[in-house]
């Protein structure tokens, strides 16, 4: 199995022959988020970042917070509330050499501008014959968790990994955070950004232990397409992403007192994904679990398991999927944690599939 890249220490700027000194602080994800894009904007002046309350607010879930302070209105962008006209803005610029950041609040909002997301940004550089590139990123806040109803709560992974042309990135720490952020605003192709609001680390939703993670104040990039294996083991594979790494964790430790030693991936990327990972940890355990807090069917989960049954069919004893049913998300909170799958249902589901011999749910 490929080494996980979190593993490896970025390298350091440096002055003559002084030896490089790579300083870590514990950061939660949206300060890491916040100082990739901050290095971004300090080192390319066609960076700018773009969306409703991102400017005097800080945006909602502090995915901007402290930036207009040192670029300004003119780079750190308040826009009326007209998802389709921002969106649309930030795909022209881009293809006339800016590199926006386009923050749509809640990804569920998609449904606003999802022309000029999927019709646009994704197609252009296709429909051009390369003659324009989209270097964007588009940022969302995903997933439940805070009970704010079926127009807030969802996290569609699935939908915009299904449309191609768009590049997908799910982060799950600080350190992934700041990585990909900072990959994702210097790639050449249209990125969406989706960040858990659970995990931002802000103080009125209190993020889950595990997100919060030292982070190197230099810049550094995580390559999009390499999942990393947060924990090994031998017995079952539990392949998840975004908040439910988190809980996949929870569930491994509960686990491997009962002896059962579950390996958690955390994919970080959609698209591109990486399947060799996930393959070659299948073919060690024998046993496959996926995790997703987006619905499911036709989704994230089918996905894992067809690609893995395409090329490793021999090697699965058992696999189970655990994921939201196709409901709209409940704004009751005791109806809410019954349909987002917590750290009990991928315990559950882990003996499930180790009590099965053979074939899938």
């Amino acid at each position: 199995m490929a080494e996980s890249e979190p593993e490896q220490e970025p390298e350091a700027e440096t002055a003559g022959d002084a030896e490089p000194q790579v300083v870590e602080r514990d950061l939660t994800m949206s300060r890491a988020m916040v100082e990739a894009i901050a290095h971004e904007m300090r080192e390319d002046e066609e960076v700018f970042y773009m969306g409703e309350d991102v400017a005097d607010y800080g945006g909602i879930f502090d995915s901007t917070e402290g930036l207009l302070e040192e670029f300004g209105h003119d780079r750190i962008m308040d826009v009326p509330i007209s998802e389709t006209a921002y969106i649309g803005a930030a795909v022209g610029a881009a293809q006339e050499g800016m590199r926006p950041i386009a923050e749509l609040m809640f990804v569920d909002f998609f449904g606003v501008c999802m022309d000029q997301i999927y019709n646009q940004m994704a197609k252009n550089t296709y429909m051009s014959g390369a003659s324009v590139s989209v270097p964007m990123v588009l940022t969302t806040a995903v997933g439940g968790t805070y009970n704010d109803a079926a127009q807030h709560s969802q996290t569609l992974y699935g939908t915009f990994a299904h449309l191609p042309g768009m590049k997908v990135v799910v982060p799950s720490t600080a350190y992934d955070a700041k990585g990909l952020m900072h990959n994702a605003i210097r790639d050449d192709d249209p990125v969406v950004y989706m960040f858990h609001k659970r995990l931002m680390g802000i103080g009125w939703m209190p993020a889950p232990d595990g997100p919060k993670t030292p982070v190197p104040e230099e810049a550094y990039t995580i390559p999009f397409g390499s999942a990393d294996v947060k924990r090994e083991g031998e017995d079952v594979t539990v392949v998840t992403l975004g908040l439910h790494v988190h809980r996949a964790l929870e569930a491994a430790a509960e686990l491997a007192d009962d002896g059962i030693d579950a390996e958690v991936i955390d994919l970080r990327t959609l698209v591109p994904l990486d399947t060799e990972t996930v393959r070659e940890s299948v073919a060690k355990t024998g046993h496959l679990v996926v995790v997703d807090e987006d619905y499911r069917s036709y989704g994230v989960t089918g996905e894992i398991i067809a690609s893995v049954a395409e090329d490793r069919l021999a090697d699965l004893e058992g696999v189970e999927r655990v994921a939201v049913p196709d409901v709209p998300l409940p704004y009751s909170r005791p109806m809410e944690n019954e349909v987002i799958p917590g750290a009990e249902d991928v315990a559950a589901a882990v003996r499930s599939v180790r009590s099965t011999e053979s074939g899938a749910e």
